[in-house]
């Protein structure tokens, strides 16, 4: 698993998903924070990373463009720190690993998750 992790979120998530054995960098580690997301999502797709984010728009653009991939885990609760999501967010993506690596967007709060597999109709 290799997870690309958004601007919006802590550098912290880096060592939690290495914790586990997956690769993780955080957007600002290489690139232009400044960057559109379109650049985050085409650079992850080619190097074949998910995104992690804690922004609704990569599900909109996902939308929007029925794309087929990256996957993108969007965390939906206030506090997105590691030390509160980090095992609920670990454990989302272990039992969805198989629809994350064919292309899927996951929804994370603190009492659910919610997995839809790629490309996104619109309804």
């Amino acid at each position: 698993m290799k997870i690309l992790i958004d601007m919006n979120l802590s550098p912290e998530w880096v060592r939690v998903f290495k914790q586990v054995g997956w690769e993780s960098m955080h957007w600002t580690e290489f690139n232009d924070p400044k960057a559109p997301d379109e650049v985050l999502m085409e650079w992850a797709k080619s190097a074949g990373f998910l995104v992690f984010t804690h922004d609704l728009d990569f599900g909109a653009l996902l939308s929007a463009t029925q794309a087929t991939g990256p996957s993108v885990i969007q965390l939906r609760c206030e506090d997105t720190q590691p030390c509160t999501m980090g095992p609920t967010v670990v454990t989302a993506i272990q039992a969805n690993s198989e629809e994350l690596k064919k292309g899927a967007l996951m929804t994370i709060d603190v009492r659910r998750m919610r997995i839809v597999l790629l490309p996104l109709m619109n309804r």
